[in-house]
């Protein structure tokens, strides 16, 4: 990503009323979603000047690097955003697990089949 392509992303990302924007992290080959975190604008600044996602800890209240600490890196390959501008989506290469507890995933604790499947033939409310 250019200079003035990724200006152009951070121009169009609306924060929310406490500055920040959802962000989920994905492996950029296989698809697998890795984990959700936030950004306020100098996380997205700092990730682009770095090209390693950087997110702005809530709870801490501080910025955090993903890795620095664990060594599990997240390398930004692309950034995404949603169509309404309200959600980012990173397209990363993570480097051993993403989530906090040593899961490959942060969305490996719990699947919840859903069994029952709507009709297809149902037509939408006109």
């Amino acid at each position: 990503m250019t200079e003035d392509q990724s200006a152009d992303l951070q121009q169009q990302v609306v924060f929310n009323s406490d500055g920040l924007v959802p962000v989920i992290a994905q492996q950029h080959d296989t698809g697998e979603v890795l984990m959700l975190a936030w950004m306020n604008a100098e996380a997205l600044r700092r990730t682009f000047d770095t090209g390693r996602a950087t997110y702005w800890s809530r709870s801490r209240g501080e910025y955090w690097r993903k890795g620095d600490t664990s060594g599990h890196t997240q390398h930004v390959v692309a950034v995404r955003i949603d169509c309404d501008g309200d959600a980012l989506l990173l397209q990363v290469d993570q480097v051993g697990p993403a989530c906090h507890n040593g899961l490959r995933s942060c969305f490996d604790t719990l699947t919840v089949p859903i069994t029952s499947i709507p009709s297809t033939t149902e037509t939408p409310d006109e």
